[in-house]
């Protein structure tokens, strides 16, 4: 018997089930693009550990920073006092980020992250309701299975989910009932349908003034790989605004180059979130994730609040920063945008 096909029988019985895999494929390394199994079998990983490996499985640069990292300080709880690479990467952080955001928060998973930045939005607005949109997908936790839509099974059994979330219809033009693509323009007035469902959910579903934020992806992930019009975008930036509605783009996929740009936000759209949520390509295989919002949605937060064992551990802020190197000097947004 093999050595996968020994660990693929010792998974079956010793491994929880509900965890969903597409093979069988036992992974005992990886480089660049392509991960192995312990027969030395080598496989073209399209997914880049489903969109968490830009620069690639152990980049040389990545696995030195950790390396150093480890043994110097590996663990500096953030609710003891301050690490010194969670420091420097929100300073470098802050020549990435769109301008009007400055206040950093870091926590290991993206779903994780997508809480955190509900935590702020309640807390700042005082106000439970949270919407997000069909088909979209913010993680597998209470708060934000119950946010979810891209698929039934990640709430099934689980209920009942958390209370005051609303799913709000999102533009998939390619489905469009007025059946205008490819000539459908809605930049130019083409089809007003998606402003019109969106006005019409609030009118039917919850009022404004109940909402703490809106959650968004600027192209969703598992929903298909939606890009809505920048009109639509445009709305839903102007009635958060409108109505005292924290804006929250949640870039956990999107984020880090993973469109063409460092972040979906910038380089498709002419909005500016009022929470911006991170994770994935942030630290290129290591768990951390990040929101980062304007400065007045963080500064009226209770000391205790936030937290958390391992968030913004230092040896997976040591891998970010490490990232962030990584795509600079191998011009690596250049390089997606020349392909």
């Amino acid at each position: 018997m093999g050595e996968s096909k020994k660990w693929v029988d010792f998974a079956a019985k010793h491994l929880c089930p509900g965890v969903g895999r597409i093979s069988d494929f036992v992974f005992a390394r990886g480089s660049g693009s392509r991960l192995f199994t312990p027969e030395g079998k080598a496989i073209l990983d399209f997914t880049a550990g489903i969109g968490v490996t830009n620069t690639g499985h152990c980049h040389p640069t990545v696995v030195e920073a950790v390396r150093q990292q480890a043994g110097t300080i590996t663990h500096a709880q953030v609710n003891l006092g301050l690490n010194e690479p969670l420091l420097k990467l929100t300073e470098r952080l802050l020549g990435f980020v769109p301008q009007s955001l400055s206040r950093f928060f870091f926590w290991n998973s993206g779903a994780e992250a997508v809480e955190a930045a509900v935590k702020v939005a309640r807390m700042h607005t005082r106000r439970p309701g949270v919407v997000s949109f069909q088909g979209g997908y913010h993680g597998r936790t209470f708060m934000t299975m119950s946010m979810t839509s891209s698929k039934h099974v990640y709430s099934a059994g689980f209920g009942p989910l958390m209370s005051n979330t609303y799913t709000a219809p999102f533009p998939y033009c390619h489905r469009c009932p007025s059946r205008t693509l490819p000539t459908c323009d809605i930049e130019q007035g083409c089809c007003g349908l998606a402003a019109d469902q969106f006005d019409d959910f609030f009118k039917q579903n919850v009022a404004p003034q109940d909402v703490a934020a809106i959650v968004i992806e600027p192209l969703q992930g598992e929903g298909g790989f939606v890009l809505p019009p920048k009109s639509f975008m445009e709305k839903v930036r102007s009635f958060c605004s409108q109505h005292g509605i924290v804006f929250v783009v949640d870039e956990v996929q999107s984020g880090f180059g993973r469109t063409g740009s460092m972040f979906c936000i910038d380089g498709h759209f002419n909005v500016e979130p009022d929470i911006l949520v991170s994770a994935k390509g942030l630290a290129s295989g290591y768990p951390l994730s990040m929101i980062v919002s304007k400065p007045e949605f963080m500064e009226g937060m209770t000391p205790g609040s936030m937290g958390g064992t391992y968030a913004g551990n230092a040896v997976s802020c040591a891998a970010a920063l490490a990232t962030l190197d990584v795509f600079e000097q191998e011009n690596v947004l250049g390089n997606v945008h020349e392909r």
